[in-house]
C-alpha cells in the first residue's frame, strides 16, 4: 500500500529510528513497533488486509470537542495498554479521503493510506 504523510515531521518519525527514539523519550520498544506498524501499513495490498489484524486494534476515532475525526482511524502502536497510536485516514486514487468514509464497504479497494499523526492517547 502507498503511504502519504500529512507533514515532514511526521514522515520522519515513521522513517527514521533515531527520530522516533527521541520523540519516544527514548523507549526503543515502542520505537520500533512503530516502525513495525508502518512496514505494515506499507507491505499491505489494500487497507482489508489491516482491519482484519486484531493484534493492531484498528479503529474508528470519534468527534472531540472541536476536533472532527469523522473518516480517521487509529492503529495502537505498542498494544492496547500503550497509550501510542497511529492516526491515519484511507484514501482514493486522487490522495483525496473518502466521502462518507464507510470502512466496511472501501477496505478492499483503499491502496492508499495517509499517515496524520502519531498521537499520545491521554494527552
Amino acid at each position: 500500500m502507498e503511504i502519504v504523510y500529512e507533514t515532514e515531521r511526521v514522515e520522519k518519525l515513521c522513517t527514521s529510528l533515531k527520530e522516533a527514539k527521541r520523540h519516544f523519550g527514548g523507549d526503543e520498544k515502542v520505537a520500533e513497533k512503530l516502525h513495525a506498524r508502518v512496514n505494515a501499513l506499507a507491505a499491505a495490498s489494500t487497507m482489508k488486509d489491516i482491519v482484519v489484524q486484531p493484534l493492531l486494534h484498528f479503529h474508528p476515532l470519534v468527534n472531540k470537542g472541536r476536533r472532527r475525526l469523522d473518516g480517521y482511524f487509529a492503529i495502537d502502536i505498542a498494544g492496547r495498554k500503550c497509550p501510542w497510536r497511529l492516526i491515519v485516514q484511507p484514501l482514493d486514487s486522487n490522495k483525496e479521503p473518502f466521502n462518507p468514509c464507510n470502512i466496511d464497504e472501501i477496505a478492499d479497494v483503499v491502496e492508499i493510506v495517509g499517515i496524520m499523526e502519531v498521537s499520545n492517547h491521554y494527552e
